[in-house]
């Protein structure tokens, strides 16, 4: 190269970065068919580092503020060779702007189920989704483990394994615990922080620092949740066989005054686990009206005659019993006592 060619390079002598988006989080400096001049400056705005690269390694990482590009700021620069001893020359490098600031809001979410084990299910396929913060803290590691030396590196391009990191510290982190899924949305703050502290050294080996991490939501697969429902309705009914025959008994009263009467409900409540036999007895208590009974016989026995079991007050403070245990809902409740009041009016 003549000395002519070399005065008619490019120099370049102002070095800066303004993000134009959001989304780069590292960007090289255009240095194509230019060179930088010797004492040219290096502006690292905050929220920035700046990476000297000098054929092929990092020479030096530059934090916010202005710089001369010198053999004083990078001694680096004395061993590259001068086209002339009487001046300093130009040196060919790169230098790549990297954005520290923090990125918020970043969603995370299982794409599948994650099966952990739980001390009251055995085993659960958990589903989880929250959000995070992070950083980059070290961009000297970054780019020397993934960024490289492309024109710029996006957060698209780390993000999908950011986001796997996350999701296996989750269900590790869901299995040490110990607590029962039924607790863990009672423990989500805490539970938050272990996962944290268990994806940390895996952003530290990027160069990234993860700043937050929050856990918004646990849920389990649909047809996991309609078991665990079932499961918890019967908790709450108690002993099956004891709540059929309880129902049965408290219905047959009412059934004889409703369409279809006590053969109706034996027909509806047979399939009831143990109940055939309490549902004969309270059809042939039922069908046996009270006005059939001697009065006499009652007076004779010296036993108190018991109210009328067709009476409208006996049928009414069954359907209350009814609606007081939750056996019936307030719409079943005001249809039967509505066909009661009826038959007096009738």
């Amino acid at each position: 190269m003549s000395l002519m060619d070399f005065i008619k390079k490019q120099f370049i002598d102002v070095i800066h970065w303004t993000e134009s988006g959001d989304d780069v989080l590292v960007w090289r400096f255009p240095t194509a068919d230019m060179e930088i001049q010797y004492g040219a400056s290096l502006t690292v705005r905050e929220s920035q580092a700046a990476v000297f690269v000098n054929e092929g390694q990092v020479a030096d990482v530059f934090g916010p503020g202005l710089y001369k590009l010198t053999t004083q700021t990078l001694p680096v620069l004395t061993n590259l060779k001068h086209w002339d001893k009487l001046f300093e020359s130009p040196f060919k490098s790169e230098v790549y702007f990297f954005s520290t600031r923090s990125r918020i809001g970043r969603r995370w979410g299982t794409p599948q189920a994650v099966t952990v084990r739980d001390q009251d299910f055995g085993a659960v396929q958990v589903r989880a989704f929250g959000q995070y913060a992070y950083r980059i803290v070290d961009p000297k590691k970054l780019m020397s483990t993934i960024s490289g030396t492309r024109d710029a590196y996006r957060m698209d391009d780390v993000e999908d394994q950011l986001r796997g990191t996350i999701v296996t510290a989750m269900a590790t982190s869901i299995g040490k615990s110990g607590v029962p899924f039924l607790d863990l949305a009672a423990n989500q703050t805490e539970l938050g922080r272990i996962v944290r502290e268990a994806a940390q050294a895996s952003f530290a080996a990027l160069g990234l620092s993860l700043e937050s991490f929050e856990l918004m939501s646990l849920s389990l697969p649909e047809a996991l949740q309609e078991a665990l429902d079932k499961r918890i309705r019967m908790g709450m009914l108690g002993n099956l066989d004891q709540y059929t025959k309880m129902q049965a008994a408290d219905a047959i009263p009412i059934a004889a005054g409703n369409e279809g009467g006590v053969a109706g409900l034996a027909a509806q409540m047979a399939v009831g686990l143990g109940m055939g036999q309490a549902v004969q007895q309270g059809m042939a208590a039922a069908a046996v009206p009270a006005s059939a009974l001697p009065a006499a016989t009652a007076a004779a026995a010296g036993t108190p005659a018991a109210a009328p079991a067709e009476s409208p007050e006996a049928k009414l403070a069954q359907l209350k019993s009814l609606l007081d245990k939750g056996l019936i809902d307030q719409a079943d409740y005001d249809a039967a006592k509505k066909a009661v009041l009826s038959k007096l009016t009738s």
